[in-house]
Parts: C-alpha cells; sequence; structure tokens
C-alpha cells in the first residue's frame, strides 16, 4: 500500500509544481514586466490560482481523489486557453476586451504566446491528473 502511495504523491507533485510555475509566470507578466492580463487571461487565472493550493494540500495529504475537484478547473482553464490562443492565432488579437490586442509577448525560447503557455500548463495538469488516475 505504501508504494502507491508515494506513486501517488509523485504525481501530485508534479502537478503542483506545474500550478505553481503557472501561477508565477503569469505574475510575472503582470507585475514583473508590467502587462495588463485581458479578461480572457483573467479567468484562466480564476481557473489556475487554486489549483496550487487544492493540488498541494492533496499532496500533502495523499489524496488521488482530488481529481474529481482539480479536473473541472482544468477542463475550464484548458478550454479557455485553447479559444484565447486561437483568437490571437486567427485575429491576431482577442475581441473580449482588455489590452490583448497592444500585447502579443511571445516566449523567446519556443515563440509561445501568453495563451499558448496557460494552454500547455493546462495540458500537462490533464495528462498528469488523468495519468495518475490510470496509474494509481
Amino acid at each position: 500500500m505504501r508504494g502507491r502511495l508515494s506513486e501517488t504523491t509523485a504525481w501530485l507533485s508534479a502537478a503542483t509544481v506545474v500550478a505553481t510555475v503557472a501561477t508565477a509566470g503569469s505574475l510575472w507578466f503582470s507585475l514583473g514586466l508590467g502587462l495588463t492580463p485581458c479578461d480572457l487571461c483573467w479567468y484562466q487565472r480564476i481557473a489556475m490560482y487554486p489549483l496550487v493550493v487544492v493540488l498541494g494540500v492533496a499532496t500533502v495529504e495523499e489524496r488521488p481523489a482530488v481529481r474529481r475537484t482539480a479536473l473541472p478547473l482544468v477542463a475550464i482553464g484548458l478550454s479557455l486557453a485553447a479559444y484565447h490562443s486561437y483568437l490571437q492565432a486567427t485575429m491576431g488579437q482577442c475581441s473580449l476586451g482588455g489590452p490583448c490586442a497592444t500585447v502579443l509577448w511571445r516566449s523567446p525560447v519556443f515563440g509561445l504566446t501568453i495563451p499558448n503557455l496557460s494552454f500547455v500548463a493546462f495540458g500537462l495538469l490533464a495528462v498528469l491528473l488523468v495519468g495518475m488516475r490510470r496509474r494509481v
């Protein structure tokens, strides 16, 4: 039984790290670089920020059932990030308000935009949470 718990902890720890890095990254964009988030960015933040606490507590308590709480947030965030990335790719901006039209920051390493990075983070969380269910 103990081996299963430590495997659960590994999956949850990885998910917690992804959520923490994504949250820190979004704060760095707004506080460090001074980029004002658009409405869609705020909605994605609303889905991501609680995951740091939810997944962190579940890691400490070794609770794989956290999937039922985390997956709906991940699905919402992933959908929003996909839609946001689509808008940027097709229109060059998003049309839901905010400064998205003026801020099209791209990652110097992979050339990803902020919504693309959000999509990657939510996608990784989905893979980790679904993978944990299959493995544990």
